[in-house]
């Protein structure tokens, strides 16, 4: 084939070259700093105070230790690419940011999936919670949220360095997998069969979700202090998985239906979803309806 070569570098083309982009600038630079400490002080408050050492709030840490780690694979480079007048990424570059980026996204579902099944012991098991969750199986647990979507990822990368190319611009903000796989010369059959399997495998993630929930509300209906557990510890995980949901939705739609007849702001929107708001909005969320968090780093503001 004429047209097949291998290429060193991708161009990023979802960004307009137009004046829009200052402001887009100024509010990523407010908004990443925001999002970094208010992540860092939710975090920083668990680990310090012994309370707070309950599987609940070591899950929510790593949340926001997930958080950090999935935008701080996009953020700085978005801001460079919004002062740069060329938005290349180096072709090692683009898989690191495709592991990075993919692999927080399949994080943040295992996380939420531990957590519903943490708050499901909890409340419909409470007898049990403390010899359920012992402190080796929520590092086991907590090691399953990384280890598995690494696992996932790491192959989707490989079956991708594996093709061979026909072009070089990804029509993203970010590089994306099948954005990638798209460029191919030759057949994705395999990418899309195995990347198919590991989007059952999440969608699995969500029915345990929501069979877990099905039970706590069941039994939640059944007491007052079963309701008031259930809106107190409950309810902002709810909201996260939520929030999560329709981001994740909004990123598929994007690689599905992001055609050019769609406006460029439009498309910019469903990309980053994912990436702006579960990591502002899952800290705020538990900071401030966990009454445990919120007294602590009122506390801690209090004394610096």
């Amino acid at each position: 084939m004429e047209n097949e070569t291998s290429f060193l570098a991708f161009t990023l083309s979802g960004l307009n070259e137009t004046m829009e982009n200052r402001f887009v600038f100024s509010f990523t630079v407010l908004f990443y700093p925001l999002m970094v400490f208010c992540n860092v002080t939710v975090i920083f408050t668990i680990i310090s105070y012994k309370k707070l050492h309950e599987p609940m709030y070591v899950f929510i840490c790593n949340l926001c230790i997930n958080a950090l780690y999935g935008t701080a694979g996009f953020y700085p480079k978005f801001m460079y690419d919004l002062l740069a007048e060329d938005h290349v990424i180096s072709y090692s570059g683009c898989m690191i940011q495709i592991f990075v980026i993919y692999s927080f996204a399949l994080c943040e579902i295992s996380t939420l999936t531990v957590m519903a099944y943490d708050r499901y012991v909890a409340i419909c098991r409470p007898l049990e919670y403390h010899s359920v969750m012992t402190n080796q199986k929520v590092l086991e647990w907590i090691l399953f949220c990384w280890l598995a979507p690494i696992f996932f990822i790491t192959i989707l990368i490989a079956l991708t360095a594996r093709l061979t190319l026909c072009g070089s611009t990804i029509e993203k903000l970010y590089c994306e997998i099948w954005a990638v796989a798209k460029l191919s010369c030759f057949s994705i059959t395999v990418n899309n069969v195995f990347g198919y399997t590991v989007i059952f495998v999440y969608i699995g993630h969500g029915v345990l979700i929501y069979f877990s929930y099905f039970h706590l509300i069941r039994n939640c209906l059944k007491s007052i202090e079963g309701r008031h557990k259930f809106m107190q510890t409950c309810v902002p995980h709810l909201l996260s998985l939520i929030n999560v949901t329709i981001a994740f939705l909004f990123d598929v739609l994007y690689s599905r239906y992001g055609s050019k007849n769609v406006p460029q702001g439009v498309r910019n929107f469903m990309a980053l979803e994912f990436l702006l708001i579960p990591p502002i909005l899952n800290p705020l969320i538990y900071g401030l309806n966990l009454t445990a968090v919120r007294q602590q780093v009122i506390r801690l503001n209090c004394k610096s």
